[in-house]
């Protein structure tokens, strides 16, 4: 563990995070690719179902990665866009008995970025489905969840350690710490809403 994250460093967690999240569906598009190549045609209805399915998640996912990493662009000013990129991405992580729903209320372009990566942060810690919120907080923007069930405790505390300015490589918190960068960047403050449920609210 440390106290300080260089940029590179910092990019090899994002690049592994990312790298992580499309790789499972491309390997199933892959193995569906080489069962029509065989031309086994009792497999067809299943390898139609992998090859929608897959694509449609890589599809999602791509798309949020794009506007939540990639370099700014006017998509990022398009409210309506933003809010069903986060939605359709949100769906490919969650499942049909465990969804996590979506309230985007968003008006303020600036914390677009914001947004995304705290919905990326939080959709991380709902294993069970449940909803995040992106809504104001006594005049200032917040993205709040509502998970039906908590993360482990020990996973909770790894993000509150981050929080606190101790640093963790583990690629899975890369979204946070992109985010704590891009805040320092951006003169954007952040505070942590401890109860009822985690949040974070930028001003």
């Amino acid at each position: 563990m440390t106290t300080e994250l260089s940029e590179t460093a910092l990019a090899e967690l994002v690049c592994t995070r990312l790298s992580h999240d499309i790789i499972g569906n491309i390997g199933a598009v892959s193995n569906a690719v080489e069962l029509l190549e065989e031309g086994d045609t009792d497999f067809m209805d299943d390898i139609h179902s992998i090859l929608k399915t897959g694509s449609e998640v890589l599809s999602a996912r791509l798309k949020f990665f794009r506007l939540t990493f990639g370099l700014s662009n006017a998509n990022l000013e398009k409210i309506e866009l933003l809010q069903k990129t986060a939605a359709d991405y949100l769906a490919t992580l969650g499942s049909r008995n465990y969804p996590i729903k979506l309230d985007f209320a968003l008006t303020d372009v600036k914390y677009a970025r914001c947004a995304l990566l705290a919905i990326m942060v939080l959709a991380d810690t709902m294993i069970r489905g449940g909803s995040i919120k992106v809504t104001l907080v006594q005049g200032r923007w917040a993205v709040v969840s509502e998970p039906a069930v908590s993360a482990p405790e020990e996973k909770i505390s790894r993000i509150k350690n981050i929080l606190d300015g101790k640093i963790e490589l583990d690629a899975q918190f890369a979204p946070l710490l992109y985010l704590l960068k891009y805040l320092k960047q951006s003169n954007i403050n952040l505070y942590v809403l401890k109860s009822p449920a985690l949040g974070f609210v930028f001003e």
